[in-house]
């Protein structure tokens, strides 16, 4: 078994993974810092755009897309990206609804809807510039196998790859490889879990009009449905991205469905505040639960993006929180390494915790609060929620504070 030794080693190479070393690159470079990347799939290997109607998106805050200006990244994605110019929550049949708007708050959008095939081919294109510059080194496709932690702070990491295994000491690893991350498992950090009993439902849909930039938060039925523009097909579709929550026992009833049928029973839970809906992609969903490592850091180790905390996707904000995370863990590391110590020193990394520990809590609350919320039926309820959605709307203070919030600011 051959060794490697990295002073950073991040394990997983996607939207996160890459995020991270693109804020990393000055510290790499002021530091001369030995960086390794594991990621399980080629990243040689030629990917296959999907089908340019089924392509799936995520919703970027204007907070990420200020990072991305910071990193030089957003140059290559803003003609890709699609402006939320307007925000529309509503509570389905009942009074209650808030109006965000981007000229209200001052900015030139709310937040920004892009496909996610688009973004990890600039992040991907980033991290193989690093490679071919020698200021990482990749190994690529390999899994971890095992992991173990060493004294003074370092792990030992066992990677199994296609020149054999190999054995990579670190004095800081990062765990950036999902929510479904095993190695969690293997280092015995539990997990808090809550099963929603639902499904997200996905596809993209056309509406009859432009969508103009608005993006819908609409409680419905038994879970919210939101509706996020994106860019129009070459065929001139007005399309926009739907995920709607659906409760465990429906979704193979709603899957089921063919695509006329479901468009009728969407339209009649959403109504036509948006328009019509005339046509439907592929439908595809997954199990919602939130999922928080009871652990974040532990001498030498990180654990960071959906393998720390995979929430409910009603509002938009895991991702965008997850870059919060990354940019406030790039300075905890610059930090310690200007103070001449490792990387991976414990004190540096719980005090990195602690500052992202009120908008990790804030945000993981307001979205799991949010959804349980409007799940509940009682006739006090409805009417306290709806009274807070049209207190919102009319309180200028309150709304702005509430947009900041939301675009991560």
């Amino acid at each position: 078994m051959t060794e490697k030794q990295f002073d950073i080693l991040i394990i997983g190479g996607g939207l996160v993974g890459t995020s991270l070393l693109c804020a990393l690159e000055p510290v790499i470079r002021a530091n001369r810092l030995k960086v390794g990347l594991v990621e399980s799939h080629d990243l040689d290997e030629p990917r296959d755009s999907p089908p340019s109607y089924d392509a799936r998106a995520s919703a970027l805050s204007y907070g990420t897309r200020l990072i991305y200006d910071q990193l030089g990244i957003w140059q290559d994605l803003s003609d890709d990206a699609t402006p939320i110019l307007d925000i529309h929550v509503s509570d389905k049949g009942h009074f209650g609804q808030t109006h965000l708007n981007h000229q209200a708050e001052n900015v030139p959008a709310l937040g920004y809807v892009i496909e996610n095939f688009r973004l990890g081919k600039v992040l991907l294109e980033r991290l193989k510039g690093f490679r071919d510059q020698q200021l990482i080194e990749v190994l690529s496709p390999a899994e971890v196998t095992g992991m173990k932690p060493l004294p003074e702070a370092r792990m030992a990491v066992e990677v199994a790859g296609r020149e054999g295994r190999s054995e990579v000491l670190a004095n800081l690893t990062i765990l950036a490889d999902g929510g479904r991350s095993p190695l969690l498992d293997k280092l015995k950090i539990s997990r808090k879990q809550f099963d929603y009993q639902q499904h997200a439902l996905v596809a993209n849909v056309s509406l009859d009009r432009s969508h103009a930039g608005i993006a819908y938060e609409r409680f419905a039925g038994e879970g919210p449905m939101a509706l996020l523009p994106l860019k129009g097909t070459e065929a001139g579709d007005h399309r926009c991205g739907m995920v709607w929550t659906v409760p465990n026992r429906q979704i193979n009833e709603y899957l089921a469905l063919d695509d006329q049928a479901f468009l009728d029973q969407l339209q009649q839970l959403f109504g036509s505040r948006a328009g019509r809906f005339i046509r439907l992609g592929q439908r595809n969903s997954y199990p919602l639960i939130l999922n928080v490592a009871r652990e974040q850091v532990r001498p030498g180790l990180v654990v960071l993006g959906n393998a720390a905390h995979a929430m409910h996707p009603v509002a938009g904000q895991g991702y965008n929180l997850a870059i919060r995370d990354t940019m406030a863990l790039v300075e905890s590391i610059d930090h310690s390494l200007a103070a001449g110590k490792s990387p991976g020193e414990l004190s540096q990394l719980l005090q990195y915790v602690e500052r992202q520990k009120r908008d990790q809590n804030l945000t993981l609350d307001f979205c799991d609060n949010l959804v349980k919320l409007f799940a509940r039926k009682e006739t006090g309820v409805i009417l306290a929620r709806n009274l807070g959605l049209a207190g919102l709307n009319v309180s200028r203070r309150l709304k702005t504070r509430f947009a900041r919030k939301a675009m991560g600011l």
